[in-house]
């Protein structure tokens, strides 16, 4: 077995003597370089990550697999993306940590890779860095929360935007409301529903690169640390077996994971994520992909924010590999994963343990779930929406437009009273996409004005070019395509006009004639966002847009493991 490790460490004279020397300085003895596979452990914990702030501890227990497979662990750091806490949002900086993670591992002498993943944005920036360099890796989440317990009631993230509109509506006081946050954020973890960490998590299980049942263990549970555990025994394996991402990353493989998104009420943002991945694979996925292959399968988890349970729930439900079970007759089943055995083999001897919570085909939660792409003059390049977080009658709606410019304007008047806004108009959002922003925040669930709150409205129809929180629901349609920042229709919107949505026959239609479409665009002008240095403008020169995955452009495709220079 040729080692990679071994271009560092096993060499000889002056080179040789540096590779190994500065790092015996740790108390590392010389028979740990004479061909031990080097694996290192990318680590996303941060305390400014709170999902991730567990990852120390994790960490150790990858290592002690690791050394009983006789490997080498490593653990280094790169950027770690706390979701809850970056501003302006964490999506702005997916792809710069992609790249910490790609040139970090490319870089050092590791023969494989753990991914330490857990908070929104660090497992798909981990798994996008790793497949770029294309070294055996393995994949371990972090886990959720537990299920929050507030004065005799379950709760998680998703109540966040209930507590928020009782709130502003004046039916929870502010005491309650301090009250809940603790009682909610109860144990180390990510959010506890099937938000767009846990998606990630079902993402990478799904995907084949993790082992069996990682998605949905609760962090505080002892089996999350001893599939950590077993995972750095499993990736000295792979090492030696030479299997790689591109081994795994098929295109079944990808058809596969948005089937069982579809199956848990995913987040919109899987597909984001899901298309980046597979730009840097190789692998050409479209927004109608998800459509054609998602909608075809009905909700079989009954979650929050699609349901009623949490992740703690379903773990002891049976978990991801319950429900990829019962998707065998959809899903390609001899696809390989990361412990070398198929989608079959290792779903063969997974139970339901609670149908309440896991369905079956023949009895689904809800017929239609999945994400629908919707097309017109609107969204030329698709627009998305989770009909399982939907309200149903307004699934097929006619309103007027009440527009916001940019979240500035939107959170200045939407508690105007005198906002002209009444429950049939629709909300429409400019300015929040890719560049926009820039980096897509997670406003397009725009809170309902305030006015129509005390009304007792609890949904409308909410159009933008900006994304939102995997824990969040209602009739949103997001991810509007080209994005209203670089000219698309969306950009040339006017309170008053008439907008039809009809998701049965995936349109979205500004009622708006050509000629006047003409007229306003003559007259339109970008917004000045002031950036003119460092990342920031980077990304807004290279960004792709929401329906490529968001990618930076020159990020695409597989760069390799090899270094093609060498300073010594």
């Amino acid at each position: 077995m040729k080692l990679r490790s071994q271009e560092w460490f096993g060499r000889k004279g002056k080179d040789g003597f540096i590779y190994r020397a500065w790092m015996k300085n740790q108390g590392i003895p010389d028979d740990e370089f004479n061909g031990k596979p080097v694996i290192g452990i990318c680590n996303t914990w941060s305390e400014l990550t709170p999902c991730n702030a567990h990852f120390r501890q994790l960490a150790e227990s990858v290592k002690w697999g690791i050394i009983e497979a006789g490997g080498f662990p490593v653990e280094f750091p790169v950027m770690s993306l706390g979701e809850t806490i970056m501003k302006p949002t964490a999506m702005l900086f997916r792809n710069l940590m992609s790249m910490t993670v790609e040139e970090s591992i490319r870089a050092n002498p590791l023969d494989g890779v753990v991914l330490l993943v857990g908070c929104d944005k660090t497992t798909p920036a981990s798994v996008m860095g790793a497949c770029s360099v294309d070294i055996p890796t393995i994949a371990v989440s972090g886990g959720p929360m537990l299920t929050g317990k507030f004065r005799g009631k379950d709760m998680a993230t998703s109540d966040i935007w209930r507590l928020s509109e009782a709130f502003r509506s004046g039916t929870v006081d502010e005491a309650t409301f301090r009250a809940s946050e603790g009682a909610m954020c109860r144990s180390q973890g990510h959010c506890a529903v099937m938000g767009t960490a846990s998606t990630m998590a079902c993402m990478v299980e799904s995907l084949g690169l993790t082992l069996p049942e990682n998605a949905a263990i609760p962090a505080a549970d002892s089996r999350r640390k001893v599939i950590a555990h077993m995972s750095g025994r499993r990736i000295v394996e792979m090492v030696k077996e030479d299997l790689k991402p591109s081994d795994i990353l098929t295109r079944e493989v990808f058809e596969n994971a948005i089937m069982a998104n579809s199956a848990i009420g995913g987040s919109t943002n899987f597909m984001i994520h899901l298309m980046a991945i597979a730009g840097r694979i190789g692998i050409d996925l479209s927004l109608k992909d998800f459509d054609e292959l998602g909608s075809k399968i009905p909700l079989l988890a009954n979650l929050q924010p699609s349901g009623q349970y949490f992740m703690e729930d379903f773990y002891y439900a049976g978990g991801l590999p319950a429900v990829l079970k019962e998707l065998l007759p959809y899903l390609h089943p001899n696809v390989i994963t990361v412990n070398g055995k198929s989608v079959a083999e290792n779903c063969r001897d997974a139970e339901c343990f609670n149908d309440a919570i896991i369905a079956s085909l023949d009895k689904p939660f809800k017929d239609e779930s999945g994400m629908a792409v919707v097309y017109g003059n609107l969204c030329e390049k698709g627009a998305v929406i989770k009909p399982s977080a939907a309200t149903p009658e307004l699934m097929q709606h006619r309103g007027q437009a009440v527009v916001f410019e940019t979240i500035e304007d939107y959170n200045a008047r939407i508690n105007d009273e005198d906002l002209p806004v009444d429950e049939s108009s629709i909300l429409v959002l400019k300015n929040v996409g890719p560049k926009g922003y820039p980096g897509m925040p997670e406003v397009g669930n725009m809170g309902l004005p305030g006015k129509l709150l005390n009304k007792g409205v609890t949904d409308m129809v909410r159009i933008s070019d900006g994304r939102m929180s995997g824990t969040a629901f209602g009739t949103t349609f997001l991810h509007v395509s080209p994005e209203s920042a670089i000219g698309g229709n969306l950009a040339l919107v006017e309170d008053g006009d008439w907008i039809e949505v009809d998701v049965a026959q995936r349109r979205l239609h500004l009622d708006v004639s050509d000629e006047e479409l003409a007229r306003r665009r003559s007259e339109w002008k970008p917004i000045d966002l002031g950036i003119d240095r460092g990342y920031v403008k980077m990304f807004i020169d290279h960004v792709e847009q929401a329906d490529q995955g968001m990618d930076l452009s020159f990020l695409k495709g597989n760069s390799g493991s090899k270094v093609t220079r060498d300073s010594h």
